[in-house]
């Protein structure tokens, strides 16, 4: 439906219909029609393939410096499945601590995601996702201990901190223009030296952390450690789930996801349309926000038994922009990719042990956004052929009418 509300407002402009890009590849050999029309049309054939192309990367890559790249595999096997190769031995804690790791990305890779749906480059995230962990570290020492209230209420002022942090950059966005990107990366950093300043001022706290906050705000889960042997997993595992099905659900079953894609697809369109597109902007940083101020309280609340006083930024919000392009902002899509760079950070420790450097892995997230990327510039180089065939195309049908 968003195709016909493009080609509508199209025809209200009045302007030529640019010629589709299967009648584009049409000029081309058949070889290269199939490689383009795969490379530009199926978002999950080409994660799963710049995802593949980053693994072969690195392998050569610890070919060259003289390492066994087996090494690299067998950790990644132990944090999946608990299995280490060398030993012959089985522990579950891996799996845990490697879904430990996936959620905060997971939930960044949301917030990133469901803005740029919506048309906006929300590099906020990780300015959102220190509000809702200072929010719930807040909580965490001064709302009355009442067993389930308590961390329900810090989860709760976690989201609503995020919210508000990414509502204001998109109100910024729609009421006067700013632009997003500038935006957020300055609010980032006022998040920071603001988390400092008022998590320092708990008593009892230092310039690293504050002291252990009362075990009813804890989101830690007996039953999942016990599955997991032990592990950090925690009641964040279902957060994560639910925002997941939430983001899938407003993005495809609801007329706010329609409004918000509309709007994301042709802004203009959708305003003549009759679609509040500066109420959609606002709702959609501040919903974005959540999803980080969410990130925040499950890392705080779940991993941790006492508050941390930030010296530096996490990079959770920043390494959700690489989880939500490799995702495709999907749901499904930011989901895995958010499970494969949590287990590649997981992994680290276990490669570092089989002399595999753990750089490695940030080679492999890096070279997935960089390939990404070239999709987007294929794309871009794929559009400008379109318009200057376009141009081409009126050019000769005006001269062929001044001839007859």
């Amino acid at each position: 439906m968003l195709r016909y509300l493009h080609s509508g407002f199209n025809t209200l402009l009045k302007r030529p219909k640019a010629p589709s890009h299967s009648e584009f590849l049409g000029t081309k050999p058949l070889s290269t029609n199939k490689i383009l029309e795969l490379f530009t049309g199926s978002g999950g054939i080409v994660s799963a393939a710049v995802i593949a192309l980053g693994f072969l990367v690195a392998t050569l890559i610890l070919l060259v410096i003289g390492r066994n790249p087996s090494g690299m595999y067998q950790a990644i096997l132990q944090v999946v499945s608990g299995f280490d190769s060398r030993r012959g031995t089985w522990n579950t804690r891996y799996v845990g601590e490697w879904l430990v790791s996936s959620v905060p990305l997971i939930l960044c890779g949301l917030s990133m995601g469901f803005a740029a749906r919506s048309g906006l480059f929300n590099i906020g995230a990780e300015g959102q996702y220190i509000a809702g962990l200072t929010a719930a570290q807040l909580m965490a020492f001064y709302f009355p201990p009442v067993p389930v209230l308590h961390w329900v209420a810090a989860v709760l002022a976690a989201i609503f901190a995020g919210a508000a942090w990414g509502g204001i950059a998109g109100f910024f966005k729609a009421r006067f223009r700013v632009s997003e990107v500038v935006a957020t990366i300055m609010m980032n950093y006022i998040a920071l030296f603001a988390h400092r300043l008022v998590t320092m001022g708990i008593p009892g706290s230092n310039t690293f952390r504050t002291p252990d906050f009362h075990l009813t705000a804890s989101l830690s889960s007996a039953a999942l450690a016990s599955i997991t042997n032990g592990s950090r997993l925690n009641y964040g595992l279902w957060f994560t789930a639910a925002s997941v099905f939430i983001y899938w659900l407003i993005m495809e079953k609801t007329t706010l996801g329609y409004s918000l894609r509309a709007a994301g697809f042709n802004r203009d369109a959708a305003f003549y349309a009759g679609m509040p597109v500066n109420l959609n902007i606002t709702s959609s940083m501040a919903i974005a926000g959540a999803f980080a101020g969410l990130a925040g309280a499950s890392v705080s609340l779940g991993v941790f038994t006492n508050g941390r006083v930030l010296a530096g930024f996490d990079n959770y919000g920043f390494d959700g922009i690489a989880v939500a392009l490799g995702g495709n902002c999907t749901s499904i899509g930011i989901t895995l990719v958010g499970l494969l760079f949590g287990m590649l950070k997981s992994a680290q420790p276990l490669m570092q042990s089989r002399q595999i450097p753990r750089e490695i892995t940030s080679i492999i997230m890096g070279l997935v956004v960089v390939f990404i990327s070239l999709r987007g510039g294929i794309l871009i180089f794929i559009e400008w052929r379109l318009r200057e065939k376009l141009r081409r195309n009126n050019s000769h049908n005006a001269k062929d009418g001044a001839g007859s």
